[in-house]
């Protein structure tokens, strides 16, 4: 949907833009964070934060991209979000 709204898709859980930037997906909040605040303030401290928070993440499964969650699972998933999408367009 995001080239709806004039955004090109990427792959990338951090995106920078000139001064603008954006994250994608819910634990992408925590990755999007330490980059403003590599970029703000340093890598250092971003690595600090990181080891405050105890931030490393191990998910259980790698269907976090169609990638890694299958054709299957792809498919299912975008046909389940496809009603909820028809009414946005």
């Amino acid at each position: 949907m995001l080239a709806d709204f004039g955004a090109i898709p990427v792959a990338e859980r951090v995106v920078v833009d000139g001064n603008v930037y954006t994250g994608g997906g819910v634990t992408a909040g925590i990755d999007f964070a330490l980059k403003v605040a590599a970029d703000a303030f340093g890598a250092d401290l971003a690595k600090s934060i990181q080891l405050a928070i105890e931030y490393n993440p191990q998910p259980p499964f790698n269907a976090g991209s169609p990638e890694g969650a299958g054709e299957a699972i792809v498919s299912r998933t975008r046909a389940a979000a496809a009603g909820r999408q028809a009414g946005l367009g």
